[in-house]
């Protein structure tokens, strides 16, 4: 068990995927303000754009209450993918931000292409680690120090969880809850999201679609 209340810290950079960070943090919220605080942060306080599918602008603006540099104590990180990942592989201020805190933070979790960016900010060498199945070598590229895994509906290695894609991230949560505060708390929050888990980690039905939405990408 960590310290209670959890404070975890969701990143925000634009175009990430909606349901990477609020899947998870839907099912963290069920455990109530008693259990776990959520903290928004991003590299700016204020709005952050999300991610929309195919060439179309950015979508709905999100609300980071926190910047980098404001950002409370965090026993946890959760870190969203997308396809802002691709310019936030650029983006130092965010890399420095992820090696600071996960440093101190007590898990580190990330969801779709979010573990690229784990990858690309040193914090996985050594580790075993997976990510979204269709864009799967985007994280592969970022480190050749990491074992990539690429039948998982998530990793757990150490203090950091890597999910497959964008509802996968909702599995790694309860596999947290329950790794955190217990089975019977799990259930609660699975009865009340009426969520069914997917418990086997390396059952992934998506591996068969490895790199394909990555290999029909226009080259940059």
């Amino acid at each position: 068990m960590t310290n209670v209340p959890l404070q975890l810290g969701a990143v925000l950079y634009p175009g990430f995927e909606m349901l990477d960070l609020f899947g998870p943090l839907e099912m963290f919220s069920m455990l109530g303000n008693d259990q776990v605080n959520i903290h928004t942060i991003a590299e700016q306080v204020g709005l952050v754009p999300t991610a929309i599918a195919g060439d179309g602008p950015l979508g709905p603006k999100v609300q980071a209450d926190h910047s980098f540099a404001d950002a409370p104590a965090l026993d946890m990180l959760l870190l969203p993918g997308g396809f802002g990942t691709f310019p936030a592989l650029e983006n130092t201020a965010l890399l420095d931000f992820l090696r600071h805190r996960s440093s101190s933070a007590n898990i580190v979790a990330s969801v779709c292409t979010g573990s690229a960016l784990l990858a690309k900010a040193g914090l996985l060498d050594g580790l075993e680690a997976t990510s979204n199945k269709q864009f799967f070598n985007l994280s592969v590229a970022q480190s050749d120090a990491v074992t990539w895994i690429e039948a998982a509906r998530w990793v757990e290695a150490g203090k950091f969880f890597t999910s497959s894609g964008v509802s996968a991230g909702m599995d790694m949560s309860i596999a947290i809850i329950t790794k955190l505060f217990g089975e019977q708390a799990a259930a609660a929050v699975m009865a009340g999201a009426e969520y069914t888990w997917h418990q086997d980690s390396t059952s992934d039905p998506f591996v068969s679609h490895l790199n394909e939405a990555l290999k029909a990408a226009p080259a940059t």
